[in-house]
């Protein structure tokens, strides 16, 4: 099944939930009736995200917040001290059932939730751009298989070979590529960066007594200075105690025997024909509902479960098990965390060819000294980290947007090491290479080469694919039954926010 989408164009002057403007929010939005794990990958890559089948994109040189794509490199990824600290807080609980007095002092917003998808949410219930999807669906099925088999052959010879050439090499789906950037922040704006940290003196007094003791070599006197109990950073450890405790170390502690809670984390499809999903539907849909009341002061009649079904449960995205892929396949999912029996906390996440995608997270209130927004996004880590074991392409972990304006919103920068996407050239940086330009204005092209361009830019519209009348044809072939200028710079926007490979692969649908 082809992705198809129905653009909606440009949606500009809304209210933003970053910063006190009522009306400097700019976004670029389209329906998705039905899209593929490999142009939704395709897409975030570009900047896009959806809410629900509502799939969207930041207008960033014209918004008030921009908002750039982030991703963590779980693979190199070490927890913090803050990290272990939350880890080591849910393990005591779960063996003693120890609660920490006083309040969290964790990151400002204890969730990997994206207001952004909130907010952007709530805009399309209010905003006239309803999509038949219903009429749609019918449409296309009836025409997938007959139609669109003829209108290709309509298609000019040299257009349909051409087609076929460029299928196979942009079907490989393999992710960009990181570009280095070197930049010095300027006097007054913090630590450059660039440099190693600072070090206390005693350690650098510490370090020059072991490089005097390897020049000097005698064997007794290095295992005295160890055996004192200094921390032998020259030499390979001798015992696995004396290596770091992973991530999986810290989050899979064994628990004794008669411990005081349990912890199960289920990953379930996000299908109203999967039993599992079905069964714990009620009681997901009443933690939400908590959840939005007390943390973001929802009103009630405003978490009806038409409203949670929509934001969290309806997805566009095709499930797709592929042989190379994970066990559990790609798709939508819940990853439910039961504490006793119980739902805690849900982590709405996609499964994508090369990451795992945060969406959302909705939490019991009643647990917030656990800290639930940190350790699910650490969980989820772990989780892309042991995705990775069996697809090894699959090795991202999407935390939706990173907006340096909004002091809430800055924390997802903590999780290193982790990359921005430049809104230009679309190619992840290291976020330490983007945030001295961050702190001096808050639209920034990070790929620092002058030169470079969007590799996937829109060069060759006429090979856009259209769905219209029920049948499948290029641009080429649609623009010449129109007489409306306007039409055409809908397709040609929607082309170059889309790229070359999606617009060729999807289908656009006109009416």
């Amino acid at each position: 099944m082809a992705s198809v989408v129905e653009y909606k164009g440009l949606r500009a002057g809304y209210h933003c939930g970053y910063c006190d403007s009522k009306e400097g929010k700019a976004s670029c939005g389209m329906w998705a009736h039905s899209m593929t794990v490999q142009d939704y990958q395709d897409l975030i890559d570009r900047g896009w995200r959806r809410s629900g089948k509502y799939v969207y994109k930041p207008v960033m040189n014209q918004t008030c917040c921009p908002q750039y794509t982030i991703r963590c490199r779980p693979l190199q990824f070490q927890p913090s001290k803050s990290h272990k600290k939350v880890l080591k807080k849910m393990l005591k609980f779960l063996a003693k059932g120890e609660v920490p007095k006083g309040s969290c002092e964790d990151e400002p917003m204890d969730s990997t939730m994206d207001d952004a998808v909130a907010g952007d949410f709530a805009l399309i219930n209010k905003l006239d751009i309803q999509c038949d999807l219903k009429t749609l669906s019918d449409d296309i099925k009836e025409s997938l298989e007959s139609e669109g088999k003829n209108s290709k052959k309509e298609e000019p010879q040299e257009l349909l070979q051409s087609q076929d050439f460029v299928g196979e090499k942009l079907g490989s789906g393999e992710p960009s590529h990181s570009v280095k950037v070197h930049t010095v922040p300027k006097p007054g704006k913090g630590a450059d960066l660039s440099k190693p940290p600072c070090r206390k003196a005693k350690e650098i007094r510490k370090e020059r007594k072991r490089l005097k003791l390897m020049q000097q070599n005698p064997a007794g006197e290095l295992e005295g200075f160890q055996a004192q109990g200094h921390p032998p950073s020259l030499f390979p450890p001798k015992a696995k105690s004396n290596q770091p405790k992973s991530l999986e170390d810290l989050i899979f502690e064994s628990l004794p025997e008669n411990a005081s809670h349990k912890l199960e984390v289920r990953l379930v499809p996000v299908s109203f024909e999967d039993p599992e999903f079905k069964s714990s539907f009620s009681q997901s849909f009443s933690l939400y509902v908590k959840y939005q009341v007390a943390i973001h002061q929802d009103p009630p009649d405003e978490c009806g479960k038409t409203e949670f079904t929509r934001f969290l449960c309806s997805s566009p995205l095709e499930a797709e098990t592929p042989p190379n892929g994970p066990d559990c396949g790609y798709g939508s999912f819940h990853q439910q965390y039961w504490l006793d029996g119980k739902i805690i906390a849900v982590g709405v996440i996609v499964i994508l060819p090369n990451c795992v995608s945060s969406v959302y997270l909705y939490y019991d209130p009643d647990y917030s000294f656990l800290s639930l927004g940190v350790y699910s996004a650490l969980r989820e880590i772990a989780f892309t980290r042991q995705l990775h074991e069996k697809t090894s392409q699959l090795s991202y972990y999407y935390m939706g947007f990173y907006i340096h304006s909004c002091p809430k919103m800055k924390y997802k920068g903590q999780y290193r090491p982790s990359d921005l996407l430049c809104p230009e050239t679309y190619v992840w940086v290291p976020i330490e290479q983007c945030l001295p330009s961050l702190e001096n204005s808050k639209y920034c092209r990070f790929n620092q080469d002058p030169e470079a361009v969007d590799e996937d830019r829109s060069t060759e519209p006429d090979r856009l694919q259209v769905f219209h009348k029920r049948a499948i044809m290029p641009y080429g072939v649609y623009k010449k039954q129109q007489k409306d200028p306007s039409e055409e710079a809908a397709v040609l926007q929607y082309a170059s926010l889309v790229g070359q490979k999606c617009s060729e692969r999807m289908l656009l649908f006109r009416n």
